[in-house]
Formats: structure tokens, sequence, C-alpha cells
């Protein structure tokens, strides 16, 4: 790695307008940046990873943002000074950015290939002929299947990991010196993202660029930076070479955030939070193989829950007035049973038919064939009315809370809105005595009750969403992707929330996800689907000790390990 150095931040300070009051975000920051290096930034929502990189793009919101002391060096150039004019020619050219959420950040109006030849257009001589051409061999250069069609598609046509592909194709289009990449895999499979990171590692190595990664998974940090800075409220707490800070780390957030992820080795009862580590709280109780062999002989000697029997789903699609309509099989012919107080996994890529499966169950997607009997009672031959009041025994908790909550009702009334639906307690004021109960139970205070959905982070959301599933005491509920847009520390507390209250209230989960290291820690038995059927069925530990499926192999593969 060459020793010069391309970018330099020394004693950065920004601060945030809010109601009147400046708000200090980032507190004298420091680091440089290597050429041809790769950079790892990792912290949690609100630590200040995004705004600090915004800030070297010049992006920060000019009336509500402020840089209060502090320089970006780029090559001898101090970016806090210079004009827009001088900015305009320096990004997407000298310095680009990949950003977090390809559907937005994409234009949906233009199509891919228009994009990227846009970028080319802008920064470089090339004629209109030849900015395609390069455009072509970009998307030939990122991977992309099928290039022309890609070019000729609109993003909303093309998959997730392909979207992310066409915005690395713009950013890296005018060759820049540094390549910024703001969570670029948050939302991705974990194959898919580890085909990015491999993308990214040779595209780096070709090009000789550097990179800032930035994340809040260190697991992913080690695949694929040289080192590594850890942000905590604004301040880097600790930084160094990838090794040193894996192998020795020295501050208490640093350790939390590498052991809040679920080991894969051994399942602790309750997964450590940053809050355990700072306060020196931490449980280290392990749950036992004998533990889970005799609490597995007591609920698979009952009769199941749940009986899914040769369940499909079809979807047609006729595109055209002279076309053949097309048939696609989202489920084919999954049968699995679901024992009380049982958390089966329901694991696989984007479009294997997990979600499809849980609409099934829900009823809010009939089956096309097979039968679904809860407890004994074939659900998918049920009336309106009939459903209605199974919709109090089988809830979900939706992946995104924000946009399962109206934003015009105070989380109060949104928890109590169900109870009033299936007429449970008799008054709103039980209601509401129930309501503040609840929420202390998922973590939350009683003065938030008449707060909105946006006045709450992400993870109290998630406790807002679990506390309004949990409010018709349900015996089945369905968790689809209900962490997977947490940050780690967070996710290994909604975790800990949802195992507490399995136990307390006897729930049974059926907990879908992409990721293999959460399902593994939270299940019971493991179910991988792969295009519509089930690849393997078995106990979660055997599935991962012992894959018998390629599938299967290549999931547990593309974990970021760690160190």
């Amino acid at each position: 790695m060459a020793e010069k150095i391309i970018l330099k931040i020394d004693g950065l300070s920004i601060s945030f307008l809010s109601d009147k009051k400046e708000l200090d975000v980032i507190h004298n920051m420091s680091y440089h940046l290597y050429q041809n290096e790769i950079l790892g930034i990792v912290g949690e929502s609100g630590s200040g990873k995004s705004v600090s990189s915004l800030a070297i793009l010049g992006l920060l919101p000019k009336k509500i943002s402020k840089i209060k002391s502090g320089s970006i060096v780029y090559n001898d150039q101090d970016l806090t000074k210079i004009n827009a004019q001088t900015f305009r020619y320096i990004r997407g050219k000298k310095i680009a950015i990949i950003f977090q959420e390809p559907m937005s950040s994409l234009n949906p109006s233009m199509t891919c290939g228009e994009q990227v030849k846009e970028i080319l257009l802008e920064h470089t001589n090339l004629s209109k002929t030849e900015s395609k051409d390069e455009t072509l061999s970009l998307f030939e250069k990122v991977k992309l299947p099928d290039i022309n069609r890609v070019y000729s598609a609109y993003p909303h046509e093309i998959s997730g990991g392909q979207k992310q592909r066409v915005m690395i194709a713009m950013a890296i289009a005018c060759n820049p010196d540094i390549l910024i990449a703001d969570e670029p895999t948050t939302a991705l499979d974990v194959t898919v993202q580890k085909d990015i990171i491999l993308l990214l590692k040779e595209l780096q190595i070709k090009t000789k660029m550097s990179i800032i990664f930035i994340t809040h998974d260190l697991a992913l940090i080690s695949e694929i930076a040289h080192r590594v800075l850890v942000m905590y409220k604004g301040s880097i707490v600790e930084q160094g070479k990838v090794q040193d800070i894996f192998k020795n780390p020295q501050h208490h957030y640093t350790k939390a955030l590498i052991n809040s992820r679920p080991s894969l080795n051994t399942r602790l009862k309750i997964l450590p939070t940053i809050q355990d580590y700072l306060n020196g709280t931490i449980s280290y109780e392990i749950i036992s193989k004998e533990q889970r062999q005799e609490k597995h002989q007591l609920m698979y000697a009952k009769k199941p829950l749940l009986d899914v029997i040769n369940v499909d789903k079809e979807y047609i699609s006729k595109s055209g007035w002279f076309t053949k309509p097309q048939s696609f099989k989202a489920v084919d012919q999954v049968s699995f049973k679901l024992y009380e107080g049982e958390t089966l996994g329901l694991v696989g890529e984007s479009g294997c038919g997990k979600s499809t499966l849980g609409n099934a169950i829900l009823q809010l997607d009939k089956a096309t064939n097979g039968q679904i009997l809860y407890k004994g009672v074939d659900i998918t031959k049920l009336s309106n009315f009939e459903i209605k009041k199974l919709r109090k025994d089988i809830q979900i908790i939706f992946q995104d809370p924000y946009s399962s909550l109206n934003p015009r009702i105070p989380i109060g009334k949104a928890i109590m809105e169900p109870m009033k639906v299936h007429k449970l307690f008799n008054s709103d004021e039980e209601r509401k005595e129930k309501t503040m109960e609840l929420l202390n139970k998922v973590g939350l205070s009683d003065d938030y009750f008449n707060r909105y959905p946006h006045e709450f982070s992400g993870g109290q959301r998630q406790r807002i969403g679990i506390a309004r599933t949990i409010a018709l005491q349900p015996k089945l509920v369905i968790c689809d992707e209900s962490v997977s847009a947490l940050d780690i520390s967070v996710q290994a507390q909604v975790l800990n929330l949802l195992n507490e209250l399995k136990e307390t209230f006897g729930f049974t989960y059926i907990f879908i996800s992409h990721d293999l290291a959460v399902v593994k820690y939270m299940s019971d038995q493991l179910l991988v689907m792969n295009q519509g059927h089930i690849e393997e069925f078995d106990d979660a530990d055997v599935i991962y000790n012992n894959p018998k499926k390629e599938y299967t192999k290549r999931l547990i593969d593309a974990i970021p390990k760690g160190l």
C-alpha cells in the first residue's frame, strides 16, 4: 500500500441547527486516507459516519449545518474553502459516492444506461456514441448480466443487487481518486453482499483508487478494509489496522460492536448490547446442547400448532393484449409443521418465496393450492368473518416499522387501535392502561404515548411495532425481516426482547430473514428456501454445521465471519 496521503481531515467539527439551537454532531475529528487504500468507518446510526463523509463532498444541507472548525484537505486543496463551481468539477470526477439506497438514488424516470452516460457527458470529452460504449464497458466491469438489457431498463426493472452495481458503475465512470461507499450493502442478501464486496476489492486493486467504506457491521469491514476507524456519538473512539482492532479492541464500544452480533458457534441466552458493555453488566450464560434437546423433546411431543401441506402460490402475468399469459410459481409444494413455543427460521435470498409463504399463512395472499391447518382447522377455507377473528391469533411484525405506522396517529392510539377492533378490554381507559404496560414491556416510557412515529429512532419504532403486534396476545407471530435494517446493537436489543416476550407469553415465531447468523441464533428449526421450494429443513445447528445442499453452503459461506 502506497504511503502518500490523498485526503486529510484535521480537527473537523460540524453542528446542525435544531429548533434554533446549535447541536454539535461531529467533534474534533481527525484522520487520513492513503492512496490505494480501503479505509473502513464503522459505527451505529447517529454516530456521524455519513455526515462526515457528506462534508467531504460539500453535500451538507446549507441552511441547517455548519462546519465550525477544521479542514478537509484533498491533494493540498482545503475542500472547506472552495466554491460551488470547483466542487462541481471534483464531485463525481475526483471524489465519487455510492449511496446506501440505490432505488432512491437512481432516477426512476431515466433508464440505467442514460444515467451513467449523463455522468460521462458532464465530466469527459466523449461523444454520445463513445459515452454509450463506455457505459456498456462499465456495466461489463461491474459484472452486470445482459448489459444491453440493463442499459435500456429502468431502475424498477432490475434487482437490488443489479441496481447497486449500476450505482458503482456510475461512481467509477470517471476513474475517481476516492470512492465513498456509504452502507452500500445494508439491504442486500448475504450472497449479493459478498459479490459487491468482492467487486469493490477487485475494482480497487485494478484502478488503485482509495475507498472509504462506511458500515455499522464490523465483521463486514474485516472482509474489505486495510484500516478501520470506529465512531461513537460524533467522535472517533478507536482507529488502526483491521487485525489490531479485531484481535485487541481497546474501547468498550468497539468490544460491544464485535460481540453484539450473534455468534455462529455458541448460543448465548442474552446477546450483549452496547449498554451492557458500558455498564459492565454482560451475561455470558450459554444455552447448552442438552438444554436445547430437552426443550425440543417436550415441544415436538405435542400436536403441531400449524401444519402447512403442499402449499403452492402461483401468479399469472399478462403483459399485453395478444400475448399468452405466463404463470410463475412463487411457492412450490411447501410442507412443514410448526409447534407451540417454537421459533422456525425461514431463510433464503430475495425472491425465494419467504414473504409470499408468510402472507399465505396470514391469509393476506391466498395460496393457490394446498392446506394450511391452524390448530387442526384448514384456514384456507375460512370465510372473511372467520379470517377476521383469526387475525387476533396470527400477527406480523413488519420489516419497516415506519411505513407500517400511520404518521398522523400518536403511537399510543396506534397500539390501542387493534385492541378496539377486536373488542379487547371494556373501555378506552383499560386499553390505555394496557398500552402503557406494553410500552414498558418493550423498553419504552409511558411519556411516549402521545408522540408521533417520526419522533422515534428506527430501533424504537421497531419496538412500537412489536408492542402493537403483542397487544392482541397472539399465538403465532410472523417476523418478516424485522431486524434487517437495524444497527447491530439495536438488533441485539430487539432479538433479546423477542426471546423475552416468547418466554413470557408463550409465543410461536416464524422468523423470516436473509441473515443466516441471526436466524441460526433465534431458531429451533431452520427452513431454507430457494426459488419457491424447500432446499433443506432440519435443526438450525445441524444445518449450519453440516449443510447438505450447495445453495445452503453458499448462504453460510457468504456470512461475514470477522477475523
